[in-house]
């Protein structure tokens, strides 16, 4: 094991959370497919344990040669990643894969797996900005500057994710922001952002309410709100068998693979699988689950403070970020804190490719770190060369 740590280099602590959270994975997925299992593979647990476990392996596989990299390469590639990721989406929404009234998927050909292309266009779009608040570090005082190289590269890339996938374009906006605030955009401007923002998206969601015809997914979003505000229990079957799922887990949980809201739950091994873990290791395992992402969004700002590039920090921090976020959303889409959203889990949630993309992005953040050690060496040995 220790031979092993020699060979990955970067964050240790985040090598650590990255393994318990897959350890975890496979052990949840496993369980809570079982209703899944009954309904397609008469029963066989093995073979979504098999698939998942593989699709884990190779995760770690392609963090692995990712955070081997220079992530300095990023920047360039980040360019044509952006304008690659607009037509994707446009062709997403028309021609994608349909499913829940919502075109998010494109098919591999050959390889029978889809993937998101939001989440190739959120991974692209957040470098972009890092790479854009880098360069322009001396000319952020310039609204032009930050409306034409900043606010409407987000924009445009937030409002094409919009139509089929509300929540994702939410919280890409909400990381925006953020690394928009952490790499020194005049408050200003960030204040303007927010009330313009607001004042749009009330709007937008009067128009919603009104006439939510108007928009395809529009029903939806009104149907969802109405559930959760008014607690309606049949409308709302996912929410109410995942609060029972918590309400049965109590301190201490009813023990590894005897969840019985797994046979109720219709998502039970991606968009509420947290509500399992609960259920099957108690809320103390929640609360430690939570820890874990929160040691993630630390180490990261740690990347930031350590580090000497602006780039590198930026990238560090966007992407825990958006990692974390979209935790947080799962975890209080399983508690009932919010309506729900079809966010997975990061690295435990069932998936195929959505698994892939988050690899890479962690990949990215240790990547950023090792680089930081380095410099870190680096001064070092100047230090002691110097005395």
């Amino acid at each position: 094991m220790v031979k092993l740590f020699n060979y990955l280099k970067g964050d240790k602590v985040i090598w650590v959370v990255v393994f318990i959270l897959s350890l975890i994975s496979i052990l949840v997925v496993y369980s809570s497919s079982n209703a899944l299992a009954q309904r397609s593979k008469s029963g066989n647990t093995e073979a979504f344990l098999i698939r998942h476990a593989g699709l884990i392996f190779a995760g770690l596989l392609i963090m692995f040669a990712v955070h081997r990299m220079n992530y300095k390469y990023l920047s360039r590639i980040s360019m044509v990643a952006y304008f690659i990721s607009i037509p994707l989406l446009v062709y997403t929404l028309f021609k994608g894969v349909n499913s829940g009234e919502a075109s998010r998927w494109l098919e591999i050909p050959g390889l029978k797996l889809t993937f998101q292309t939001s989440d190739f266009a959120k991974c692209a779009l957040i470098i972009y900005v890092a790479r854009m608040l880098a360069i322009k570090q001396d000319q952020l005082n310039d609204i032009k500057v930050v409306f034409w190289s900043l606010l409407f590269p987000i924009g445009c890339i937030c409002v094409l994710i919009l139509p089929a996938n509300f929540s994702t374009a939410a919280l890409l906006f909400s990381t925006c922001l953020l690394i928009l605030f952490v790499g020194r955009v005049p408050l200003k401007f960030i204040f303007g952002i927010v009330g313009s923002t607001l004042i749009a998206g009330f709007l937008f969601g009067a128009v919603i309410w009104y006439k939510p015809d108007i928009v395809k997914r529009g029903p939806t979003w009104k149907a969802r709100i109405e559930n959760f505000v008014n607690g309606d229990t049949q409308s709302n079957y996912q929410a109410e068998q995942a609060k029972i799922a918590v309400a049965k887990g109590g301190l201490f949980g009813m023990g590894p693979g005897n969840s019985t809201q797994k046979n109720f739950l219709p998502q039970s091994a991606s968009d509420f699988v947290y509500a399992i873990i609960i259920e099957e290791y108690g809320f103390i395992s929640g609360f430690i689950l939570l820890f874990l992402y929160m040691v993630l969004l630390f180490r990261s700002i740690r990347i930031l403070r350590e580090t000497e590039k602006v780039f590198g920090g930026l990238l560090a921090v966007g992407l825990s970020t958006s990692l974390v976020f979209q935790a947080l959303i799962n975890m209080a889409v399983a508690v009932n804190l919010f309506p729900v959203t079809g966010q997975p889990l990061p690295l435990i949630s069932m998936g195929g490719t959505s698994i892939w993309f988050t690899s890479i992005t962690i990949g990215i953040i240790l990547s950023v770190s090792k680089d930081a050690v380095e410099e870190e060496e680096e001064n070092e040995k100047s230090k002691l060369q110097v005395a």
